[in-house]
């Protein structure tokens, strides 16, 4: 349980180094060879120091199922040393000649022997290891300073399992490191949780059982006509269920205009319910605040905003959220310099009247303020893109129009209506696999708006890793 705990916390990471050029071009076979020889040379500089940690941390352990189990994982270290000597004469390559580590590698070589060699917080220091519990302390820390490399080559042997075709170059080495023999020797890979935390719903804290029975009122009814609404948008007019082989983006545009009539219909009987009037604008934005956001989320914006290599401008649109929650939810993670576009409560004296101010209402709106956005920003320069994301219904036209559009999420409403329009769905990282197997040097990446694809991810890490990279 522990190790699944430090796995998931640290899940990001694992996807950021998913997404490295290196691993992309392995993953495509597009690596160049001399790149390949040089990771190869740099990998034996590891696992040289591995057979060296194992065998000091052997010494070092004090029971005799421990022991078996050290020597096995440093035999099997001693394993890959030559399969990579098989490897490179395969492939033609030449190592004999003694090559300089990285830093990178000189720094976490040098942590694991040092660690290995005693020079761990609370003992004493190398040679000086008196009792026998500084002594398998030692070697509990050297087996953890080496476990999350080890780990990190399982997670990669399992994701790059599935994009490994017959003629890939690299083939023998992916199928060594996604094998299930070696998986098992090196760890049983734990499950990561996707499930995500849920969203705090409520934008005020409700003062009074009335105020609260009516909202649950509302909820309970939106939710009804919602499904109504999109069975309908999957029915034809006799009402017979069908779908559609061929993207039929107009098809789907005029479908959610049912959508959008429903939000309307749902938004006034909100402000005729009396819900909205006196609800301060301080406890908005304090709920705001308190809004718990999915792992990642806040982490990724954080970086694409504050980041000053990069050239972005980062819009959020949103209909069923007020401005002044969204940019409060925002703000307490200091990112403030994106542009929200939403409805807005009407206010006097920081007091809401229990008018909203309607400019993003419905989907059709979303996508207005989307096609808005896009005509404001340069599209001269075709190395620019337009990358949205989105986990609804009503961000489908959106998510189309767009270069590329991510959808994060399991909505099964978003995935049958736009299935039943044509739309295919594509996990992120394959396809960016097979764009680069496809790409021809000093080219662009054939990403286009309207194709009728979408692109999936489980979690924002994965948005992160794509984006920004490490």
């Amino acid at each position: 349980m522990t190790a699944k705990r430090f796995w998931d916390k640290f899940s990001k990471e694992s996807i950021l180094t998913l997404y490295t050029p290196f691993v992309v071009s392995l993953a495509s076979g597009n690596l160049k060879l001399d790149t390949f020889e040089h990771y190869i040379a740099q990998d034996v500089h590891f696992l040289k120091c591995f057979a060296q940690a194992y065998e000091l941390a052997e010494d070092c352990a004090d029971d005799d199922d421990a022991k078996v189990s050290i020597v096995e994982l440093r035999n099997l270290v001693l394993k890959q040393l030559k399969h990579h000597d098989s490897f490179l004469q395969e492939w033609g390559l030449d190592l004999s000649k003694e090559t300089t580590p990285n830093p990178a590698t000189t720094k976490y070589t040098n942590f694991v022997l040092a660690t290995a060699s005693g020079k761990v917080e609370g003992v004493k220091g190398p040679g000086e290891l008196a009792t026998p519990f500084e002594k398998t302390k030692v070697a509990a820390y050297t087996l953890g300073a080496m476990a999350p490399s080890m780990r990190l080559n399982v997670f990669l042997g399992k994701e790059l399992m599935d994009v490994n075709g017959d003629e890939h170059p690299y083939k023998k080495w992916i199928d060594k490191y996604s094998s299930e023999a070696y998986q098992i020797a090196i760890v049983t890979a734990p499950k990561s949780d996707q499930s995500q935390p849920e969203s705090q719903s409520q934008i005020a804290r409700m003062s009074s059982a009335d105020l609260r029975n009516t909202w649950e009122v509302l909820s309970r009814e939106y939710t009804e006509e919602y499904e109504q609404c999109t069975e309908s948008m999957l029915a034809n007019q006799k009402g017979a269920i069908f779908c559609f082989e061929e993207f039929d983006y107009e098809g789907l545009k005029t479908a959610l205009e049912q959508l959008s009539e429903f939000e309307r219909r749902a938004n006034m009987r909100v402000i005729e319910s009396n819900v909205l009037p006196g609800l301060n604008l301080e406890d908005i934005k304090r709920a705001g605040e308190r809004l718990i956001l999915h792992d990642g989320c806040q982490g990724f914006f954080q970086s694409i905003t504050n980041n000053q290599n990069l050239n972005v401008n980062v819009h959020v649109l949103s209909y069923c959220w007020c401005a002044d929650l969204i940019r409060s939810a925002f703000s307490s993670g200091g990112i403030h310099t994106m542009h929200v576009h939403a409805n807005e409560f009407e206010f006097e004296n920081s007091l809401s009247t229990g008018e909203i101010i309607k400019k993003v209402e419905t989907p059709t709106d979303k996508l207005q303020a989307f096609s808005d956005i896009l005509k404001s920003s340069d599209q001269s320069d075709k190395t620019n893109l337009t990358v949205y994301i989105g986990d609804s219904v009503g961000d489908l036209l959106c998510l189309l129009e767009a270069d590329i559009g991510i959808v994060i999420g399991s909505s099964s409403s978003l995935r049958r209506i736009a299935s039943h329009f044509g739309v295919s769905f594509v996990p992120l990282f394959p396809a960016l696999i097979k764009k680069q197997k496809e790409h021809v040097e000093g080219s662009d990446f054939s990403w286009k708006a309207l194709s009728g694809v979408l692109y999936t991810v489980s979690s924002w890490a994965e948005v992160h890793s794509f984006i920004i990279g490490c």
